[in-house]
């Protein structure tokens, strides 16, 4: 058993017989009350995002989940095939469990894989990843880093803002927690 304030985002929960994972949390403490805790959690099953109000100090049944590096392999139509790094078993992921993740994962890479009771929870990519711009309007001369950003899309699939003069065809580094333009990547 946990209580509600080991809540953090990321983690795993079984509440009214189904299982939850944390995306956001917030701990409040208001004037007159007792504390409660604010939470939006996901199904994990069906990918619901449910807003939730515990009481501070609540307890949870936790579930334990086991983290595993895989390599992402290729997308099939429907599943996204992982390969585990220890045993070379294969995983064939379903792209609603993904979801927006997809545009950061690139074949061949490495990404963190939750697994509870054989079964999959969730896919976390790298933190970072560097990609090839696809498409881009050009950059004009002139434009510097402290100018404006205009969106771009990666050879991942995924659509991120960049500023000004990065072009078509440069490497970039980004932080796939949110989607962010890092730096460019040289060579």
């Amino acid at each position: 058993m946990i209580t509600t304030n080991d809540f953090r985002p990321g983690t795993c929960f079984k509440y009214d017989n189904q299982l939850w994972k944390i995306s956001e949390f917030q701990h409040v403490k208001p004037g007159k009350g007792p504390a409660f805790v604010r939470v939006k959690q996901q199904n994990i099953k069906t990918g619901a995002i449910v807003e939730r109000t515990y009481r501070a100090g609540e307890k949870i049944e936790d579930i334990r989940v086991e983290n595993r590096e895989m390599n992402y392999l290729y997308h099939d139509g429907t599943n996204y095939i992982f390969m585990d790094n220890e045993s070379f078993e294969q995983y064939g992921i379903n792209e609603i469990l993904i979801g927006d993740k997809s545009g950061y994962l690139l074949e061949n890479t490495k990404a963190t894989v939750t697994i509870h009771d054989g079964e999959v929870l969730d896919v976390v990519p790298p933190n970072f990843i560097k990609v090839t711009v696809t498409k881009t309007d050009p950059g004009v001369k002139g434009d510097t880093a402290q100018g404006g950003t205009k969106p771009a899309t990666i050879e991942s699939g995924a659509t991120i803002m960049v500023p000004l003069f990065i072009n078509e065809g440069e490497k970039i580094k980004v932080d796939t927690r949110d989607g962010r333009y890092v730096e460019r990547v040289k060579g």
